[in-house]
């Protein structure tokens, strides 16, 4: 169990280590493995209950007994935009959201709101490489640069990458911040130097920052590109939600800040037709998330932060295997190109461990371990892991 202190104690308990059954229900996660004996640590949802605040708002709602059409009310936009000036130091305008049943749908949005072509960072959450093609528009990649500098390994920007990658039919930049899969923080030079790459090359921006809530070291801090760097601001779409960070993403509620109203205009004539609205249970968390998780968020991230610890620890001690550091979100980024296997998520899949596939990530030969589980469940994982290694 995780007691919060400090300035946000509460008589409130968090119990991270309950083992909540989720198979044979409608979890995506556990289903993919029904039947077999492997541990799924793949999708990005967590193993952990959502908040009580969030619970028990849902079941006040529920009591109402009415579950109609519904368009976000004041009190939603206002507790969103109590956090997004708490957290951040961003005054967000109301007229700036664009709500929206999930990013998925914005980072498709986005593409087909810019006349032109699309370029992205890789490896890379895998939607930011198909939506571009289903949205009509052409995808080109650049790589990360894995910098080996004094023996600290960090995934970087590749500068010049970059710049050979952009060609004058490109429109529109996909960002991930915080980095999925590779775990950064993009850092304030990061952060300004992309924003005169984008200026000099007439580029927008859709900055996917889903894990903002997410960061896990102490000493850093997210801050939204478009507040960063308010001259880039009129060409940014923000994407973001509580689904990640309070374990709500079957609800279905996220939102896009679009300060051009002419950017927002396009954006908008984009979903007719196409994007439904947003589940009003899923805007019933969102609010009770922003309002009231903040206790549950930071005891959340304690334990979060213990299994970043462990995963780093126990994969630097395995042969043919090494990770780099997880500033944010929770989830590991394995290289596992010195295992010389095939297919390193079969691999492990046959060891009873189920992993994402770096493939569908733009990057073969490495797997991605979602960590936001029991402690139990993640040392029996990393368990079958190491045998599986030490047999290779």
């Amino acid at each position: 169990m995780t007691t919060v202190s400090g300035p946000l104690a509460t008589a409130s308990v968090f119990d991270f280590e309950r083992h909540i059954d989720r198979s044979g229900g409608d979890s995506l996660k556990w289903n993919r493995y029904a039947g077999r004996d492997v541990v799924p640590l793949w999708v990005a949802d967590m193993d952990f209950a959502a908040p009580p605040a969030v619970l028990d708002a849902l079941r006040q709602r529920i009591g109402h007994g009415v579950l109609g059409y519904a368009k976000p009310w004041p009190s939603l936009i206002e507790a969103t935009l109590a956090h997004l000036n708490q957290q951040y130091g961003w005054s967000v305008d109301p007229d700036w959201l664009v709500w929206l049943p999930g990013v998925v749908p914005g980072l498709s949005l986005a593409c087909r709101a810019i006349a032109g072509d699309v370029m992205t960072a890789t490896p890379i959450y895998p939607p930011f490489l198909a939506v571009p093609e289903s949205s009509g528009r052409v995808l080109t990649t650049a790589a990360l640069h894995l910098d080996d500098e004094a023996g600290h390994r960090q995934w970087r920007w590749d500068w010049a990458a970059l710049e050979a990658a952009v060609t004058p039919a490109t429109r529109l930049l996909l960002l991930c911040h915080p980095h999925n899969p590779v775990g950064r923080a993009w850092c304030a030079d990061e952060l300004a130097k992309l924003a005169d790459f984008c200026q000099r090359h007439d580029l927008y921006v859709c900055s996917d920052e889903i894990h903002c809530d997410l960061i896990l070291d102490a000493d850093k801090r997210h801050t939204p590109l478009a507040l960063a760097h308010p001259e880039l601001a009129s060409r940014c779409m923000t994407l973001m939600a509580p689904s990640k960070t309070y374990n709500i993403p079957g609800l279905g509620c996220s939102f896009a800040i679009i300060q051009d109203p002419a950017l927002r205009a396009r954006f908008a004539e984009a979903m007719c037709g196409i994007v439904p609205d947003v589940n009003v249970l899923g805007m019933v968390a969102a609010e009770a998330a922003y309002r009231e998780g903040e206790p549950w968020r930071q005891a959340a991230l304690d334990v979060l932060r213990a299994r970043r610890d462990r995963v780093e620890q126990a994969i630097a001690d395995m042969p043919g295997l090494s990770t780099t550091h997880v500033e944010a979100t929770y989830l590991a980024w394995i290289d596992a190109r010195g295992l010389k296997v095939t297919d390193p998520a079969e691999f492990f899949e046959q060891a009873g461990v189920g992993l994402s596939n770096g493939v569908d990530f733009g990057a073969p030969g490495w797997v991605r371990l979602n960590f936001a589980c029991t402690a139990e469940t993640l040392e029996t994982a990393l368990a079958r892991i190491r045998r599986a290694c030490e047999r290779r």
